[in-house]
């Protein structure tokens, strides 16, 4: 009997990273107008922007419905396996209630689990219960685990532009063009499973040092831990700035830094250019 983890592409980790942790994949649908992609799948993050930037209204995605989950289910089952189901926030999307749903005939093999984050907060996450799996833990021990530390996961992000949450309809067009002209830079962070908005910078500069203010704040990192950093976009050159003008803190504790593209569940209403970072917190 085994022990399987079973992930979103909302977590930003791809099919092929997906496959090297030895994860089952269940893709988010991102729609264009008429036309309608697999996340992760038939939709790769940098041709999510290119149509980004070429389109003039937002895509959208949908939840991962139930009878999906039960598919997966079922072959869980049948196998004699068990699984460990990591879900984006309850809040930010339909999809766990759709794997609540499917699991109601499964409670006897599948564990479920709120990640209450997404984006580079749900993959870490992801990657702890992974560690866990490889320890030789049981699928209700990584869940209870997943549980307990979910809470210690923090991730903060800086936004480029507000032209995205204008075309989305977060602010108004009014406060969008006086915050591009004033280069406001709005500093974002995902708390009690939402996005909250943590304070508006005036110019990048400021944005990385509210970042950094936000890291203190919450203890440090606990390098023992995944962590990540992100960006959105076709280029990581923002991302590659903040980390040369923050080597302090990370240069004497770890050899490299992971880096991910962050995709559409998150992209759609941040445009390209922003950048984040998610880790748990120290204890």
């Amino acid at each position: 009997m085994g022990v399987r983890i079973v992930i979103d592409s909302a977590s930003d980790l791809t099919k092929t990273q997906a496959d090297a942790l030895d994860c089952m994949y269940l893709p988010l649908k991102t729609i264009f107008g008429e036309e309608e992609y697999l996340d992760g799948i038939t939709l790769s993050h940098r041709q999510f922007y290119e149509k980004l930037v070429e389109t003039d209204s937002l895509p959208t995605t949908s939840q991962i419905p139930p009878l999906e989950y039960e598919t997966v289910y079922k072959k869980i089952r049948e196998a004699g396996d068990t699984a460990v189901v990591i879900v984006l926030s309850s809040k930010l999307s339909g999809s766990y209630q759709s794997a609540s749903i499917a699991r109601e005939d499964y409670e006897d093999c599948i564990w479920l689990v709120d990640s209450e984050n997404v984006s580079i907060g749900e993959q870490i996450l992801i990657r702890y219960a992974c560690r866990l799996r490889d320890e030789g833990m049981s699928a209700e021990q990584i869940k209870e685990a997943a549980d307990s530390r979910k809470k210690d996961v923090r991730v903060i992000a800086l936004l480029n532009t507000l032209e995205y949450l204008r075309r989305g309809g977060r602010i108004s067009g009014a406060a969008a063009l006086a915050g591009n002209l004033l280069s406001i830079k709005p500093v974002i962070a995902i708390t009690n499973g939402e996005v909250a908005i943590l304070g508006k910078a005036r110019g990048s500069r400021n944005g990385n040092n509210m970042i950094q203010e936000e890291l203190a704040r919450s203890g440090g990192v606990d390098f023992s831990m995944p962590f990540c950093l992100g960006y959105t976009g076709l280029d990581d050159s923002l991302l590659q700035k903040y980390i040369a003008d923050h080597e302090d803190l990370w240069k004497s504790r770890v050899d490299e830094l992971p880096i991910t593209t962050i995709g559409s569940t998150i992209g759609t209403h941040t445009g390209p250019g922003s950048i984040g970072v998610s880790f748990f917190a120290a204890r």
